[in-house]
């Protein structure tokens, strides 16, 4: 049984890009799913499908190589709109470098696309 499937998913990414596997496949869930589209969209993973198999289904990543590190923030704190330089300091290595996933009202985003909006939240992950 998963305890937390978005941990589970995220070492699943970070233990295939390691041995340089092309892809990987991880249960599906909606929260996972939205992470995915972030990870995506700053080319931290390439294109992702989702493959149904009668039960909740998986997506099937490509990877690309991109992933140094990830992993969830547990536990989920809460962070202002104003509040996000403390935690970049803590779980990213360096300024610029990686993001925190952010669930905010206006759902699953980045912490700079959280900051710009002017939207605060709960800290999800880290990817650098």
């Amino acid at each position: 049984m998963l305890n937390d499937p978005l941990a589970n998913a995220l070492s699943n990414i970070a233990n295939h890009e390691k041995v340089r596997k092309p892809s990987c496949t991880i249960p599906a869930s909606k929260l996972i799913g939205n992470v995915l589209r972030i990870l995506q969209k700053y080319s931290f993973v390439g294109a992702f499908e989702f493959i149904d198999d009668g039960k909740a289904g998986q997506f099937k990543i490509e990877l690309l190589g991109n992933v140094n590190r990830c992993g969830v923030i547990k536990p989920r704190y809460a962070v202002e709109k104003d509040g996000y330089e403390k935690f970049e300091r803590r779980y990213l290595p360096a300024r610029g470098f990686g993001i925190l996933v952010v669930s905010t009202p206006e759902g699953v985003m980045s912490h700079e696309e959280a900051a710009e909006v002017g939207h605060g939240g709960r800290l999800l992950a880290y990817v650098y």
